[in-house]
């Protein structure tokens, strides 16, 4: 595609639809597509579908009319994934995915095989909103359609630090600023600010904290008894595994926490020597060079080590 515009001729309906555990890039990019759809194709019908998007995103216009559950029985003329990298990994919406007219998806993860009648992956891109945006007509972007697309690529490119940061990414996003929203304020609430609760978490991830392979390892982990005498889930860990990244001569940092037992959710993050990606599509997730994930299965001894045997298979090529 170069253009949405191109996918959109005949189409009456059409539903929007993240993946599992939405971040601020899956939102973004779900958002920014209904509100561009609704601004400048009032004649479609459009409904977006996100699993429980955190509160702190209110203050994205729409947030108020998201799905976050599937009722009725309704298809589309045309589903849109925005952010997903896999089938599997679509939230809420997967019924109306499977009988739509006709499907799109648009994502920037390398691991994105395609699974939609028309795919638009950019895997050398930082967030599905920079991919979006360049389906988009620049000149129709308004700040309620610019806010989304900005949290979404500050968001997935660590407030633009991390490698997939691009002259053009900056260009976007400045494009994107001139539309007089408080950026500032967008990213300490929605990216930086955690609770109390929050930093206690973090503070006895980091402070249980290993360190292996020489120290080019690091590995956090929460047990599900832990998760449960602080009261959290998935959501309230965000941010660690970034944390444990910035530890002075690591490669690449692990953190894993307990779904069930003998169950874990593995998030991996690398400093560039490893490709983290390779390593969770090896255990059935997906993601980025840099910054990918997977769900695994066994003792938590045998996940750490079975994921740092494939770390130091490629620390060892390098």
């Amino acid at each position: 595609m170069k253009n949405i515009s191109e996918i959109l001729e005949n189409v009456k309906t059409v539903g929007i639809g993240g993946h599992i555990r939405p971040d601020g890039d899956c939102i973004g990019s779900c958002m920014a597509l209904y509100l561009y759809l609704r601004k400048c194709f009032p004649e479609i019908e459009a409904d977006v579908y996100l699993e429980n998007p955190k509160p702190v995103f209110d203050y994205i216009d729409g947030m108020d009319e998201v799905k976050t559950e599937a009722e009725e029985d309704k298809v589309y003329d045309l589903f849109i994934t925005c952010d997903v990298s896999a089938l599997d990994r679509l939230a809420v919406a997967r019924k109306y995915f499977d009988t739509a007219g006709k499907t799109a998806c648009i994502d920037h993860h390398v691991s994105n095989r395609g699974f939609a009648d028309v795919n638009h992956v950019k895997g050398d891109i930082g967030s599905a909103c920079e991919v979006l945006y360049g389906l988009l007509d620049a000149d129709k972007i308004d700040q309620s359609i610019a806010i989304p697309l900005y949290t979404g690529m500050a968001h997935d490119t660590g407030v633009f630090q991390y490698s997939s940061t691009t002259p053009e990414t900056m260009r976007i996003a400045g494009e994107l600023m001139k539309t007089g929203f408080d950026f500032s304020r967008i990213i300490d609430e929605s990216f930086y600010q955690k609770t109390y609760l929050q930093n206690q978490v973090m503070g006895r991830v980091l402070a249980e904290s290993i360190l292996l392979q020489e120290g080019k390892c690091v590995v956090g982990y929460l047990k599900r008894r832990e998760m449960d005498f602080y009261g959290v889930e998935g959501n309230d860990m965000e941010g660690i595994v970034s944390q444990l990244r910035l530890t002075a001569g690591v490669e690449v940092a692990i953190f894993i926490y307990e779904l069930e037992t003998q169950r874990f959710k593995v998030s991996l993050r690398s400093n560039g020597k490893v490709d983290v990606s390779k390593i969770a599509v090896f255990f059935g997730g997906g993601g980025h060079v840099r910054a990918s994930g997977c769900d695994m299965q066994g003792s938590m001894y045998d996940v750490i080590n079975n994921l740092t045997a494939e770390i130091e298979k490629q620390l060892a090529e390098e």
